[in-house]
């Protein structure tokens, strides 16, 4: 087996690398890593190209001899880069891919941005079935396209590929991160900005947490997957006959519910909360499907995750990336 993992350098490839290569059942096999800016190390077992997946010759380089594919590769809020990624480069893999005489299998990770996530009212839970709904901006965009691309690939060609869709996706201390009143936040919605100055700057000093509120003002419940459940599920597809021409949610059991975030750490950390409202929908992503066909099971809940994010001791060289999502 020889898995080209596209991404390879973010925080999912990284995960899913170094979890392949030192999982036994796989301990004969290789990874090939295609790299655009950020470089890995070389290893007997992992080998790198370095390119871009929006240049086919790149593409097609990167995939002689691959059997497997594990597409992670993205971009945010780039309107000059998103359809370069998200369609040229898909495009490209998947003509590489259905023409590669060594090619079993092609997996593509997506993301909850594809139903909308917190940004519309779902009458109910959020299935694979759930009609894609992109909000405002590219990338939400992006993430449908990816998902119509690689059905009408498997439609028209009878690729064995599948799609395993992920909502916001932990690790670290990322998820202390996502509640910070500070310039610091991890992700969004950016919390300083909601209230005044002079609270954001209080909260920031005592560590007061948002619990923030749905449109209808009950705690919004919001979708998180860990990177290591996640990756545990990629693996779980990997090379699995099941996931033929399939899509699955793959996240939590449940989603954080903001105001149990609250009380949890109000118990735990003795830490206040402030009330924030928005017109944010909740939404719960089922996830039976992987359960079920896959045989997997995530194993963060909101304790695990909270715990670990507020007991993790970030190294000097480890600095907490910002980013605002669209």
């Amino acid at each position: 087996m020889l898995v080209l993992v596209t991404g390879a350098t973010g925080k999912v490839g990284s995960n899913l690398i170094a979890t392949f290569l030192a999982d036994g059942r796989w301990s004969g096999s290789r990874v090939r890593a295609l790299c655009h800016n950020r470089l890995l190390t070389e290893t007997d077992r992992l080998e790198m190209v370095r390119g871009t997946i929006s240049e086919r010759t790149d593409v097609e380089k990167s995939m002689d001899g691959v059997t497997h594919v594990v597409h992670l590769a993205t971009c945010k809020e780039t309107p000059e880069d998103v359809m370069d990624v998200t369609v040229k480069g898909l495009f490209w893999l998947l003509e590489t891919f259905r023409g590669s005489p060594t090619a079993q299998q092609f997996i593509l990770i997506g993301g909850d941005a594809a139903v909308g996530h917190f940004f519309y009212d779902h009458p109910g839970p959020v299935t694979e079935s759930t009609p894609h709904m992109a909000y405002k901006g590219c990338y939400a965009l992006s993430k449908v396209l990816e998902e119509v691309t690689l059905q009408q690939f498997c439609i028209q060609y009878g690729l064995n590929a599948c799609c395993l869709r992920a909502p916001w996706i932990m690790e670290k201390d990322d998820f202390r991160y996502t509640l910070s009143f500070g310039d610091d936040i991890f992700g969004g919605p950016d919390w300083k900005t909601m209230v005044a100055p002079d609270v954001a700057a209080k909260c920031r000093a005592a560590g007061t947490v948002p619990l923030l509120r749905e449109a209808g003002g009950a705690p919004l419940k919001r979708n998180f997957v860990h990177v290591d459940d996640l990756v545990s599920a990629i693996l779980a597809a990997l090379g699995n006959p099941t996931t033929r021409s399939k899509l699955y949610n793959v996240c939590m059991d449940e989603p954080i519910d903001y105001g149990e975030v609250a009380a949890y750490l109000a118990r735990t950390r003795k830490l206040d909360s402030i009330d924030i409202a928005s017109s944010y929908h909740s939404n719960w992503m089922d996830n039976s499907k992987a359960k079920f066909e896959l045989g997997w099971r995530p194993r963060y809940d909101l304790s695990r995750l909270i715990d670990d994010a507020w007991d993790y001791q970030r190294r000097p060289d480890d600095p907490r990336k910002i980013w605002y999502p669209g």
